[in-house]
């Protein structure tokens, strides 16, 4: 049996002055479920974002999050949502417990002291309550924000890269608890531009210059995109970029650590650029896309619409 679809949009388009930021994107997702929304700068992902929460309106399109039109209904969609900002947007100069009161306020619940008393027992903030917002580091920020976010038990929870600039055990905590979200129920839409975050999401959605390029599992975005990679390790690897690098159209040379990764959509340039450089200790080996290479691919495919 199908999912309840928590998202369900069709065609949504925003344009700023003679700039359309986002064209004509469809997106659905169940509830429960994590969905990665990755894409560059600019790329119209937190205008969409806040489309889906009623703090745009879209010039085109419609649908649903929530069972709520987005449209129409975007005062009750902000109910139910929880919003977690690229930026820090809580007060500096209040603690971690005074923002979490101030947000209980702005949300009139009941039993206030008991909803703020559990959540900074589930994030961890009880023993540092006291600690103004304006002191803490980057993980503690973001701990601070996400239980800002949940505070009013919201349905949905909008993740605006919310691991940019915090170190890698802070992301991974981070992630510990939203894989912990998900699984109570809650429904995640995050944008990232973290590979192995993208890879922890049930599916995703790769956004370019506002146009929605791929969408699916990670298994299925990698095996859809048509691509073919070598890896490449030994010999001078500075010297293998130079040659390769912009001498072959359609073929993309990216460094991984100690290796390269070779690819291209034209299986026939690949093999006889592989055939021609297997030399000078290069050895070449055949490797399934990464990721990583299926979205650089694209993004050298978008057309930007600024151009």
């Amino acid at each position: 049996m199908n999912k309840e679809l928590v998202i369900d949009v069709r065609g949504i388009t925003k344009r700023f002055g003679d700039k359309t930021v986002v064209n004509g994107v469809d997106i659905s997702v169940q509830r429960g479920e994590i969905y990665g929304f990755l894409g560059p700068n600019g790329s119209g992902k937190t205008t969409f974002i806040r489309v889906l929460c009623g703090l745009l309106k879209a010039d085109g399109g419609g649908g649903t999050c929530l069972g709520y039109d987005v449209l129409t209904q975007s005062d009750e969609i902000k109910l139910h949502v929880g919003y977690m900002t690229q930026k820090f947007s809580l007060y500096q100069d209040l603690s971690i417990e005074e923002n979490l009161d101030f947000m209980a306020r702005v949300y009139s619940m009941p039993g206030r002291r008991q909803v703020v008393d559990a959540a900074l027992e589930r994030l961890g903030l009880a023993n540092r309550k006291e600690q103004l917002a304006g002191q803490l580091s980057g993980g503690w920020k973001q701990r601070l924000a996400l239980a800002a976010a949940l505070l009013h038990k919201p349905q949905l929870l909008l993740l605006d890269e919310p691991t940019a600039g915090v170190d890698p055990k802070a992301r991974r905590d981070f992630w510990l608890e939203i894989h912990k979200l998900a699984q109570e129920g809650l429904t995640v839409l995050v944008s990232t531009h973290y590979m192995d975050e993208a890879e922890q999401c049930d599916r995703l959605a790769y956004l370019a210059y506002g146009n929605l390029m791929v969408n699916g599992t990670v298994a299925e975005v990698v095996a859809n995109s048509g691509l073919h990679t070598y890896c490449v390790t030994g010999g001078d690897m500075q010297k293998l970029v130079s040659l390769l690098d912009g001498k072959y159209p359609g073929l993309q040379v990216v460094p991984f650590g100690i290796k390269l990764h070779v690819f291209s959509r034209d299986t026939a340039l690949l093999e006889r650029v592989a055939a021609e450089y297997a030399k000078d200790d290069w050895q070449w080996e055949k490797s399934e896309p990464a990721l990583e290479d299926v979205f650089i691919e694209l993004m050298n495919r978008a057309k930007d619409n600024y151009a």
